[in-house]
C-alpha cells in the first residue's frame, strides 16, 4: 500500500511517500524549486517521491493532506469578523486567496495527480504533527507535545501515543500561541516572521534576559503551560501586514531598524531576544512537566515549529522527568507531509508500525555520472577522486589551510538543518572562521551560530551531556 502525504499553501511545502508503513522518501519543494519556504503545490517533490518509490500517481492508494482547509478557513473568517472593521484588509485578502485557491485543495490534488476524490484524505494539522513525531519515534508508548503558530484552531496539543493509536487530550487555541508569541518578538527584533525565528534564537545568547517581566505583561502563563495573550499588544489577528500594535512598541520601544539588522548587534534587542527565549523555555518546560504529571510516561515525542527551538529542547530534557525525547527533524509544516501519510496508514487503515526514523536523509541523491555531466555542462573545473578516502584526505587538507568547503554526500536532508549531506564546512579552531563563513559565504548576520560536528565517541570531550 502506497500513501502520499502532502503539505502546501502555507510555507515549507513538502511531499512524502510511505509504503506499507515504511517511509521511502520525503522532501521540501524548496530543495527543487530553489524558492526559500516555497508554499506552492509541491509538484517537483511529488515527482521525486513517486520516482523514488517506483510508482505513478495512479498506483497510489491514498493521498493525504496535512490539515483541513475548511476548518482553517472558519478560524480565519471568524477571527476577521470578530475584529471588524479593523480586519477589513484581512477579510478582503482571505476571500481572494481562500475562495479562489486554498479551499479547493481536493480539486487541486485531483487535477494535478489525476487521482479519484475518494482516495484523497485530510488530517488535522496538529494530528499530522503528532503523527510525524510519534510514528517516526522508536517508542511503543509516549507522551506527545505539539507546539507551533497555528493550525486550524489549535496552537498546541498534548496527547498520548500507544502502538498504532494517537489520542489528543488537550489543546490550546488561536489566538493564544507560543509560536505566534515568539514570531511577534521575531518581528520586533527586525527579522521576518515565519523565516527569522531561528535568527532570534541565535541572537538570544548574546543578551541577558533582563525583560522577562515586560514579556509577562503581554502574556500570562498558567501552571500547565497554557498561555493567554493580552491581544491589545498584538495585531496579527486583524492585520495582514503587521504583528505588533502601538501598545507593544510603547512598552518595548521601536521595532528594530531593518537597515541595521545585518550590520550591528544592538545590545537592547539582544536582551529582548534573550528574554523571549527564556519565557518560551519556561512555557515549554511547564507544558512538558504537566504532560508528564498527566500521563506518567517516561518518553516524550515532539513536533510543531516550536520543536525546532533546539535550545528549549535541551532545557526540557534537563528540567523535566522525561528520560527520552524524540524530535521529528522536519518539525515544521514540511514534516506534516510525513505525519499525514503515517496517520492515514496507522490510525485510519490500522496497519502496524514498522518504521523508525533513525536518520534524516530522505531526499534526492545524484550519482557520480549526473554530477560529472553537470560539471562539464557548466564548465566548472573539477578533479575526480579515486576513492572516498582520497576525497576525505583532500577535504581535510583544504580545511587545514583555512579554506571553506561545500560537502555533498548522498541523499539530502529532511528538515531545515544541514547534517553533513549538504553542508558548508570550516575549521572551528580558527577564530576568524565564523566571520569568514557568515560574511563572505553565507552573507548573513555576524552573530549567527554554527553547528559543531563531532564523532559520537568524542562528544563528551566537547559537550556537557
Amino acid at each position: 500500500m502506497h500513501v502520499l502525504g502532502l503539505s502546501f499553501f502555507y510555507h515549507d511545502s513538502a511531499a512524502a511517500i510511505v509504503k506499507d508503513g515504511v517511509l521511502l522518501a520525503a522532501a521540501a519543494e524548496e530543495r527543487f524549486s530553489r524558492l526559500k519556504h516555497d508554499h506552492g503545490f509541491p509538484a517537483l517533490a511529488v515527482e521525486f517521491c513517486l520516482r523514488e518509490a517506483g510508482v505513478t500517481a495512479a498506483d497510489l492508494d491514498y493521498v493525504v493532506f496535512y490539515e483541513k482547509p475548511f476548518v482553517k478557513f472558519e478560524r480565519i473568517l471568524l477571527s476577521a469578523l470578530q475584529t471588524f472593521p479593523r480586519s477589513w484588509k484581512v477579510f478582503r485578502e482571505s476571500m481572494l486567496t481562500w475562495l479562489t485557491d486554498k479551499l479547493w485543495v481536493k480539486d487541486l490534488i485531483r487535477e494535478r495527480l489525476k487521482v479519484e476524490r475518494k482516495r484523497i484524505l485530510f488530517a488535522d494539522h496538529h494530528m499530522s504533527h503528532a503523527a510525524s513525531a510519534f510514528y517516526c519515534s522508536p517508542f511503543e508508548e509516549a507522551a506527545i507535545l505539539t507546539v507551533d503558530g497555528a493550525g486550524e484552531w489549535s496552537t498546541a496539543t498534548m496527547g498520548v501515543g500507544k502502538g498504532s493509536t494517537i489520542r489528543i487530550d488537550r489543546e490550546m487555541r488561536f489566538p493564544h500561541s507560543v509560536g505566534l508569541l515568539y514570531s511577534a518578538f521575531t518581528a520586533f527584533c527586525g527579522f521576518e516572521v515565519n523565516e527569522g525565528e531561528y535568527k532570534l534564537m541565535g541572537m538570544a545568547p548574546y543578551g541577558k534576559p533582563r525583560y522577562v517581566d515586560k514579556v509577562k505583561e503581554v502574556v500570562k502563563i498558567a501552571g500547565d503551560g497554557s498561555i493567554w495573550h493580552d491581544m491589545s499588544y498584538f495585531s496579527y489577528h486583524w492585520s495582514p501586514d503587521s504583528t505588533l500594535s502601538r501598545k507593544f512598541t510603547d512598552l518595548f520601544g521601536p521595532v528594530r531598524d531593518l537597515a541595521q539588522v545585518d550590520k550591528t548587534l544592538d545590545p537592547y534587542y539582544a536582551d529582548v531576544a534573550a528574554s523571549i527565549q527564556a519565557v518560551t523555555e519556561e512555557i515549554l518546560i511547564a507544558m512538558a512537566n504537566h504532560l508528564h504529571r498527566e500521563t506518567g510516561l517516561k518518553r516524550l515525542a515532539m513536533a510543531g515549529g516550536c520543536a525546532l527551538n533546539c535550545v528549549a529542547n535541551d532545557k526540557i530534557r534537563r528540567a523535566t522527568p522525561f528520560k527520552e525525547i524524540y524530535v521529528q527533524p522536519a518539525a515544521g509544516d514540511d514534516g506534516g507531509a510525513v505525519g499525514a501519510a503515517l496517520w492515514a496508514t496507522h490510525a485510519l487503515l490500522g496497519q502496524p508500525r514498522r518504521f523508525v526514523m533513525e536518520h534524516a536523509y530522505w531526499g534526492k541523491e545524484y550519482g557520480e555520472d549526473a554530477i560529472l555531466d553537470f560539471l562539464k555542462r557548466e564548465g566548472i573545473p573539477h578533479v575526480r577522486c579515486a576513492s572516498d578516502e582520497q576525497a576525505i584526505d583532500r577535504a581535510v587538507d583544504t580545511l587545514l589551510k583555512g579554506e571553506v568547503i561545500g560537502w555533498y554526500d548522498g541523499r539530502f536532508e529532511w528538515g531545515p538543518r544541514a547534517l553533513g549531506a549538504r553542508s558548508i564546512l570550516g575549521d572551528p579552531r580558527r577564530a576568524e572562521m565564523k566571520d569568514v563563513v557568515n560574511a563572505k559565504i553565507k552573507f548573513r548576520e555576524a552573530f549567527r551560530p554554527f553547528a559543531p560536528s563531532v564523532l559520537v565517541e568524542n562528544a563528551h570531550e566537547y559537550f556537557d551531556l
